[in-house]
């Protein structure tokens, strides 16, 4: 970028620091998380971009390992909820309990009143105990015996589940999935990166001496950054495509909302400044398309049924939809 002025100077200076301090963190996770890059970058991503996340895949792949590592990479408060079959709302959101010495009742905030909320195999509550999240995902507030509490930000919701094992669990319904900003599998890793945690994560605690790169102020100020990052009438037309495209596909019966549009280009937006730029360009949005849309879509009776359907039915609309040279 050209700096014709101190005033742009100072600008470029600022994006720089953003961009390294996100950089920092991306680093300091996959310092635990071997091999998983990618997987890593999208999480930060969804942190600058003030989404949630959802991560999907077999048990013992680092699922929670990777929420952990991301919490303690930012300096602020961090809570777990471990979903199970007998968790009632209130021990997400928290209760009311009647004070007999000022004869009042007093709030007793849950654990969701946190920065970075880990909900821990989300799928194993029941859909009233997962509902309780939806207005605290969405709206960054809990309303309890009809007081709304607000949730400080920065605010974000790293969620787990087992897609293998489905006795005793409540598949998210749409609405719930919709409030993810992504989704991500983690996989296998490959030999090199399995040989290093073999190494590494059966003498000691992976996580003990991960220090924090960024506290809660630094994470808002790079969220503000964000809504800073430009983004051309070109590119929005791109996702816009793309949204289309996933409404009018015969193998596809519900497209994605105009809300999956939104979290497309926050997290483009977010992507760009994580790579040092202040303009989203094509490439940043195809990066993240099918994280970000797959699971909102909900396929045809007689689409194509193979590994992750979803995600294979978005990368085949990717191959398809043009994308703009300028």
């Amino acid at each position: 970028m050209k700096r014709g002025t101190s005033g742009s100077a100072s600008r470029d200076d600022q994006l720089a620091a953003v961009a390294k301090a996100a950089r920092r963190i991306a680093a300091n996770v996959s310092s635990v998380v071997v091999g998983k890059d990618e997987s890593v970058e999208a999480c930060v991503v969804a942190l600058l971009a003030a989404g949630h996340v959802i991560i999907e895949d077999y048990p013992g792949v680092g699922k929670t390992l990777l929420a952990k590592a991301l919490a303690r990479s930012v300096d602020c408060r961090f809570a777990r909820i471990q979903f199970t079959p007998d968790l009632l709302p209130s021990d997400v959101t928290g209760v009311s309990v009647f004070d007999q010495q000022t004869a009042r009742f007093e709030f007793r905030p849950g654990p969701v009143f946190a920065n970075i909320v880990l909900a821990d195999e989300i799928n194993r509550s029941s859909p009233k105990t997962q509902a309780s999240l939806l207005e605290c995902m969405e709206e960054r507030q809990a309303t309890v015996d009809n007081i709304t509490h607000g949730i400080a930000a920065p605010f974000m919701v790293v969620a787990t589940q087992n897609p293998i094992e489905y006795e005793g669990t409540y598949p998210l319904p749409e609405a719930q999935l919709d409030r993810f900003m992504l989704r991500l599998r983690l996989g296998y890793p490959d030999r090199a990166a399995e040989d290093a945690l073999l190494e590494a994560q059966t003498s000691s605690d992976p996580l003990a001496a991960l220090a924090p790169v960024v506290d809660a102020r630094g994470v808002l100020a790079m969220q503000e950054a964000v809504g800073h990052v430009a983004v051309a009438p070109v590119l929005r037309g791109y996702v816009l495509d793309l949204l289309a495209a996933t409404r009018t596909s015969r193998e596809i019966y519900l497209g994605a909302s105009p809300r999956a549009g939104i979290a497309l280009v926050r997290a483009a937006k977010a992507l760009a400044l994580l790579r040092g730029r202040d303009y989203t360009v094509p490439q940043d949005v195809k990066d993240l398309a099918v994280r970000v849309l797959g699971h909102r879509i909900i396929l045809s009776p007689d689409a194509p049924l193979s590994g992750h359907p979803e995600e294979e039915a978005m990368e085949r609309i990717l191959a398809t939809v043009p994308v703009p040279v300028s």
